[in-house]
């Protein structure tokens, strides 16, 4: 019902961008469109395999979830800027959102319709704990704001990498390359997600992935090419990326069990989709005030680095107490 009522909302939205007579007119429909985008992007998609699957099924369904998802981009990408050869840029979006009503409105009300577990099937596999006592826990703060600080980095570091490889003498087609070949990256590192788990405990590998992102990021601002060199920085920081977003997905679970599991991935995801949404003008403000661009990167490193140590010191959740790297 949530994914359906997403649809049902995207579609005029996105009409109602094609149709904006003004900027005001056109902000007020774009967030609408984000309202759309909470019922159908992937925190109500993982809620809905949370419920469906257990165990190791459920990281394959996450897993697939994401690698589609991520895919979603190599589509449409290509497809927007051919209509958008074509036509107007408002009739592109009317287009889109044909494409949209067709495709994911059908696909909602009629096929997403695998039985609900019980709430008593869902309880009797993992204690229940009141949703207050969670949120305002230790482990859940700690985790809820290394989650945003790392999101603020991963995001503001995708969105100038471009104007990074820019700056370090790489043409714009080299610096596409290098945004897309991070794309790829995503991909291979929730493809490897699932052999990360069977090594690691759920603290050591979401402290590993928040520091390998500061390392990462720190290789973008401190090298100063060849861009091949480059280019493969983006690919390895792409893989944290990916690892990065099943860490989140799998987060709730893997602590509190999957009782409430929507509430829960709802409030932890509020703060970390605020950061996401400011980081492309925070991070350009940044690189302004800071010089330049590899010194933004020095400082979204510090920024992932952070994360990983609070996470580290603080964030061992209920199941996995006393769990170390």
């Amino acid at each position: 019902m949530v994914m359906t009522a997403g649809s049902l909302i995207a579609v005029p939205a996105i009409l109602g961008v094609a149709a904006a007579p003004s900027l005001l007119w056109f902000a007020a429909a774009w967030l609408v469109v984000g309202v759309s985008m909470s019922a159908l992007l992937y925190p109500p998609a993982f809620a809905a395999v949370t419920g469906w699957f257990d165990g190791a099924e459920r990281t394959r369904a996450l897993t697939t979830v994401t690698l589609v998802g991520g895919l979603a981009s190599t589509v449409f990408a290509p497809l927007t800027a051919a209509l958008a050869e074509h036509f107007s840029w408002r009739t592109t979006y009317v287009l889109l959102a044909v494409v949209l009503a067709v495709v994911t409105l059908p696909l909602h009300t009629l096929c997403l319709r695998s039985p609900w577990p019980s709430r008593s099937s869902r309880t009797s596999r993992h204690v229940r704990r009141p949703e207050r006592s969670v949120v305002l826990s230790q482990p859940f703060l700690v985790l809820a704001a290394a989650m945003t600080l790392a999101s603020f980095a991963f995001a503001a570091g995708v969105i100038n990498l471009v104007p990074l490889m820019t700056h370090r003498g790489a043409s714009p087609s080299a610096a596409a390359w290098a945004l897309g070949i991070g794309g790829v990256g995503q991909v291979l590192g929730r493809l490897g997600y699932a052999a990360l788990i069977r090594r690691t405990s759920v603290h050591s590998r979401t402290v590993l992935a928040f520091l390998a992102g500061a390392v990462t990021t720190l290789a973008l601002g401190v090298l100063p090419g060849p861009v091949l060199l480059l280019i493969v920085c983006s690919l390895v920081a792409g893989m944290v990326r990916g690892i990065a977003t099943l860490l989140q997905a799998t987060a709730i679970t893997d602590r509190w069990g999957v009782a409430s599991y929507a509430t829960l991935s709802g409030i932890l995801a509020a703060p970390v989709l605020a950061a996401t949404a400011l980081a492309p003008w925070a991070g350009a403000g940044i690189a302004a005030a800071l010089g330049g661009y590899p010194a933004l990167f020095v400082a979204l490193a510090a920024v992932s680095a952070a994360a990983g140590l609070l996470v580290g010191v603080g964030g061992q959740g209920p199941k996995n107490r006393g769990a170390g790297l």
